[in-house]
């Protein structure tokens, strides 16, 4: 049993930021440091719309700031033009693994396009295995107190969802997870990669889809019946399946009862949900009643740059809108640990080793 008080009592920035949380939709392409992209920006021939760290931090978020799913894609433009060679992709994931052991992460999915950075030469397998090397240099920084796995992402707007996915299997057993689809949903539906999605169900391997952020139920759906999604990427358009009327009575289409049924972990971000236009702020995104109704529901932090986030950040956002404490920030990370892609027992000795004797410690302060 929990040692966590059954009020809930708002626990201080510091607190949040020392609890163990678990990340499962966070983009590499996504977090870097802006003084890391001007540094690497000149051998790559890139010109940035800012020359200080501090002027490039702001453009990004301002950027990102539109309310738009496709502007929002586009900032991306500046940090994968300069992941373009190993070197570069080694100290970014280095870097990332750094930046999330020091907010307290102990476990993280960090996902990323391998097509996305072989413009200057690399082949596929050099990708990864630099992306590799430098989280596994991160993890020995932080003397072992974070495990990071890497998902390698197909875009669905391209044709190599196929061999992504064999990129993914060839990697399982070296710091590989499993694999995503990402890109703008509208017009790109993930059954346009079926293969990929079958291809990955034979090899018993794990997967997750972008679905039901910018695009709506049938998104959702076709993720998972027709493409057999182990999580969905995201998930917030779920809550047009749900209707409550003006008593507060809730009722939950066939789709959303479904998805609550079969336990099908939710990728939900907050700050970039409204970012893109998903959510309109913080107390009105889904994540609210979906927590309340029991989904299995996880907090990430998509794009922790382009979002000037973090996941204390993400947490203590939640906090505010929502009245939380200890005991649904601990709900929280059980969800996303139980939903990871990493073997059961490895989970559960996260789980039982480090989560919940942490909590329990920091309910006794």
């Amino acid at each position: 049993m929990s040692a966590l008080p059954t009020e809930p009592i708002a626990p201080t920035r510091d607190q949040v930021r020392r609890a163990p949380k678990v990340l499962l939709h966070d983009h590499l392409d996504g977090g870097l440091r802006p003084q890391t992209i001007i540094d690497l920006a000149p051998d790559a021939g890139h010109e940035l719309p800012a020359t200080t760290a501090e002027k490039l931090g702001r453009w990004f978020a301002e950027a990102a700031d539109s309310g738009s799913l496709e502007r929002y894609l586009e900032t991306f433009d500046h940090t994968v033009a300069v992941m373009q060679n190993g070197p570069a992709l080694t100290r970014v994931a280095r870097e990332c693994v750094e930046d999330l052991a020091a907010d307290g992460v102990v476990y993280a999915e960090v996902r990323y396009a391998p097509e996305q950075h072989v413009g200057n030469g690399l082949t596929l397998d050099e990708v990864v295995a630099a992306v590799q090397e430098g989280f596994d240099q991160g993890a020995e920084a932080a003397g072992g107190r974070i495990l990071v796995r890497q998902l390698l992402t197909a875009m669905r707007h391209q044709a190599r969802s196929r061999e992504i996915a064999e990129l993914s299997i060839a990697w399982r057993d070296r710091g590989v997870a499993g694999f995503d689809i990402a890109g703008a949903e509208a017009g790109y539906p993930p059954t346009r990669h079926l293969d990929a999605f079958e291809y990955l169900q034979r090899e018993n391997s794990h997967f997750t889809i972008h679905a039901g952020e910018a695009f709506g139920l049938p998104s959702i759906w076709q993720a998972i019946q027709w493409c057999g999604a182990d999580r969905l990427g995201h998930g917030v358009r779920i809550i047009d399946d749900i209707t409550v009327d003006e008593d507060g009575e809730v009722t939950l289409g066939r789709l959303a009862a479904y998805v609550r049924d079969k336990r099908i972990p939710l990728e939900m971000c907050p700050a970039s949900n409204i970012q893109t236009g998903a959510a309109a702020s913080i107390a009105e995104h889904p994540i609210g009643l979906l927590k309340r109704l029991r989904f299995r529901v996880t907090v990430n932090t998509d794009n922790r740059l382009m979002s000037q986030t973090s996941m204390t950040d993400e947490m203590c956002a939640l906090i505010e809108a929502f009245g939380y404490g200890l005991r649904d920030l601990e709900w929280f990370t059980i969800n996303a640990m139980k939903s990871a892609f990493l073997p059961f027992d490895e989970r559960l000795g996260i789980i039982d080793g480090v989560i919940k004797p942490a909590y329990a410690a920091m309910a006794n302060e």
